[in-house]
């Protein structure tokens, strides 16, 4: 794995390196035109254990791809949008993917591959916290 395989981030006072999934070539090159990107984490109402970041009504013509409804801890997913709004989806647990509509799908394009061990501790922070944009010196 090569260093633009990689994205370091910083959710909160928590580090993480994160490899894309070459599973999903479409939603990575997406999501890398974004970059940096900043913006804020807001724990999820309908899903379990994980916090989102909205994208609005943002069309970014991305079918699904190495899709899940069932992501792990250290999973992100990009939900291109549909029966919701577009979002990011960073798992620190069980999760069952869904809105008030019911079971959804997204993509799985980044996994959390160093600072797993600090996914709990981000997501029971009992507010929301300004995501900070990556540091693309570590292989960007």
């Amino acid at each position: 794995m090569t260093s633009q395989d990689k994205i370091l981030t910083t959710a909160g006072p928590y580090q993480f390196l994160a490899a894309f999934e070459s599973a999903a070539p479409k939603t990575v090159a997406v999501f890398r035109n974004l970059l940096p990107y900043g913006q804020q984490l807001i724990h999820v109402r309908w899903s379990g254990e994980a916090v989102w970041v909205p994208l609005g009504e943002q069309d970014f013509s991305l079918g699904f791809e190495n899709h899940t409804s069932h992501p792990g801890a250290g999973q992100i997913l990009f939900y291109p949008g549909g029966y919701s709004e577009t979002e990011l989806l960073f798992c620190y647990g069980g999760v069952s993917f869904a809105s008030k509509m019911g079971s959804l799908s997204a993509n799985h394009f980044l996994t959390i591959i160093e600072g797993a061990e600090n996914l709990r501790a981000l997501g029971e922070l009992d507010q929301r916290i300004q995501a900070e944009k990556p540091d693309n010196s570590k292989g960007f």
